[in-house]
Order: structure tokens, then sequence, then C-alpha cells
């Protein structure tokens, strides 16, 4: 008997490709810039994403070298390794 729906992004491979997807449609600004709150609203408040599997996609990200995240944590760039998931 479940009592729960089982949520789309608690694996982190999941959330990671979805953060991807959402960086990929955002328009880089300044030096192919993505501000967080561009990726990060959408993923919370569009897809439903819950904050812990937000950060688990976003570190699973950062660790693969998809995303660069600036040490202010203001920003990303998506990297070439990132780019080519996309081609």
């Amino acid at each position: 008997m479940k009592f729960v729906a089982p949520r789309p992004f608690a694996d982190p491979e999941a959330a990671a490709q979805k953060l991807m997807e959402i960086a990929n449609a955002v328009e880089a600004v300044q030096d192919g810039r993505i501000f967080i709150e561009l990726i990060n609203g959408p993923f919370l408040f569009e897809h439903k994403g819950r904050p812990a599997e937000y950060g688990a996609g976003l570190k699973l990200a950062i660790e693969r070298g998809w995303l660069w995240e600036h040490e202010s944590g203001t920003y990303v760039k998506l990297t070439q390794a990132g780019a080519e998931l996309f081609t």
C-alpha cells in the first residue's frame, strides 16, 4: 500500500537533467552567465521540485562538469560538456 506518490526528481540524476534543460532554455547574459534564480524558480515553482531535490541536482550537475558555479552562488555558466548534452 502506497500513501505517497513517487517524486519525479527524487533521483538526483533526474533533477540534474531537468536543471540542465532549464539552463539550456534560459538566455545567458554577459559572458554566458545564467543567474541562479532563472534556474531555481522554474524548477521549484513550475516543475514542483523540492529544495533538497534542487540542491542535489545542482550539486550533481556541477560535479559532472555540466555547470560551473561562481563562488558567490549568484550565477552559473553552461560548460562545453553541458552544452554537448543538447547537440
